[in-house]
């Protein structure tokens, strides 16, 4: 098996900062201790000045494939969240075809091992008429069960209330929703279409998509989640309002028992609602970006742990569809590259420790999920890293986005951190601004009965 030894690296890790070196030997940690003598058989790796993070777990992704293809691929975007730090994702089942029954959600797998070079796990999409499909699913086969409550196109919008109940009260396991009130935002376009006609600007996103629309669905869904005893899983919280529904958690260990618990994502925390003056529909996502005070709110419960998540929702569309007007211009960003500079731009400002940066991305997402064996810096874990540099400017080009789209909204932006080398079951799968691996993550297995 090949061995690696890193050397002199700041480890982040379970709520404290210490100097160590690594060992890895497989896939796996095989010892951690401030010094370990370089046996001159293991490939040696000198992280002074680095910081080594357990890999992102994105909870919340958008790859595209089957049937979006021109958007994004497993491939393409797979490689983008490992140039970004992240190891592993779980992706969303609004592809074409939908992943709706067993058998899609199997035939994901199988694209993903031959493809998706980071560690992958599917949702499982409800849907107005498959609650039998559900009652089939094993407890380790799916990340979890994707309701959307809001901003879906056909039978995936769940808005039977008959429905969306049996689907509480019988999921196997951890539903997460997408909570915004589709007729309360039908009312808000009418009236905004009425006063700008097809070319609705882009700030009118974040009203449109309205707070009171948010959480008359998250509401609905927290109630629900209590009456059946759901584990839930509310998906990119964007208001101060919602944040009420939510209660901190006191420790990491609880998330896993915890019934209902909250994510935000990582663009809600970077812009707000005057950002779309400069970006325009290039910032138009479902729920929308919203006030100053939302995100000023957001941030305040990532650090008292009302919001226990950091995702992106990556949501890849083209250049040129983004440049259609209002009604016509898709919502969602390509974020999974980005994501993790993002959020240590808030440390360098001083608003979130490397700690709760590392807890949000990573710690929280293994425990929430029951994933096994991944989300720290254990030894006998599967050494899925991540090496930042906090003190090496990164800009934002044309030439150094990975994601097949060819753009970001971060785009001439310069980061003050960047990322050095990211590690995937062991392997370097980046460095140096450079994917360095062919080979292929793992499905996500989870400690669940």
């Amino acid at each position: 098996m090949e061995r690696l030894l890193i050397k002199n690296a700041t480890l982040v890790n379970e709520d404290r900062q210490q100097q160590a070196d690594v060992l890895i030997v497989g896939q796996r940690i095989e010892k951690i201790a401030a010094a370990i003598p370089h046996d001159g058989q293991s490939k040696l790796l000198d992280a002074t000045g680095l910081h080594l993070l357990p890999g992102m777990i994105d909870d919340q992704v958008h790859f595209r494939e089957p049937g979006l293809t021109h958007k994004g691929t497993l491939a393409s975007e797979s490689r983008a969240a490992v140039a970004g730090g992240t190891t592993s994702f779980m992706e969303m089942p609004n592809t074409t075809p939908q992943t709706v029954t067993v058998e899609a959600l199997e035939a994901k797998y199988e694209l993903a091992s031959q493809n998706a070079i980071a560690n992958h796990s599917f949702y499982f999409g409800a849907t107005n008429d498959n609650l039998e499909q559900i009652k089939r699913l094993e407890a380790n086969q799916t990340c979890g069960i994707k309701v959307f409550m809001g901003a879906s196109t056909g039978n995936m919008l769940v808005d039977n209330t008959d429905t969306l109940a049996a689907i509480f009260r019988e999921a196997p396991m951890l539903i997460a929703t997408h909570c915004e009130n589709t007729p309360m935002i039908k009312v808000l376009e009418d009236a905004a279409r009425e006063k700008y006609g097809e070319d609705v600007p882009a700030w009118e996103h974040a009203n449109i998509r309205s707070a009171d629309a948010c959480y008359a669905s998250s509401s609905m869904a927290v109630e629900l989640a209590k009456k059946y005893n759901t584990k839930l899983h509310v998906l990119h919280i964007t208001t101060a309002k919602e944040l009420a529904l939510f209660t901190a958690s006191k420790d990491l260990s609880e998330l896993a028992s915890k019934n209902i618990t909250a994510e935000v994502c990582a663009h809600h925390l970077f812009f707000n609602q005057a950002d779309y003056e400069r970006l325009g529909h290039l910032i138009k996502c479902n729920p929308s970006i919203k006030t100053a005070a939302d995100q000023q709110a957001l941030m305040a419960a990532v650090n008292s742990g009302v919001i226990d998540i950091i995702a992106t929702d990556h949501a890849p569309h083209t250049w040129q569809e983004k440049q259609n007007t209002y009604f016509k211009a898709p919502s969602g960003l390509p974020l999974c590259q980005h994501a993790l500079v993002s959020l240590l731009e808030h440390y360098h400002n001083g608003i979130f420790s490397l700690e709760t940066i590392v807890k949000r991305t990573s710690h929280a997402v293994a425990e929430r999920y029951q994933i096994r064996e991944r989300g720290y810096i254990r030894e006998g874990y599967f050494a899925d890293l991540v090496l930042v540099d906090l003190n090496s400017p990164y800009l934002v080009t044309p030439e150094n986005t990975l994601y097949l789209c060819g753009w970001s909204p971060f785009e001439g932006y310069q980061f003050r951190s960047r990322i050095h080398t990211t590690l995937v079951n062991g392997t370097i799968a980046y460095q140096n601004g450079l994917i360095q691996t062919a080979q292929f993550g793992q499905r996500l297995q989870f400690n669940r009965r």
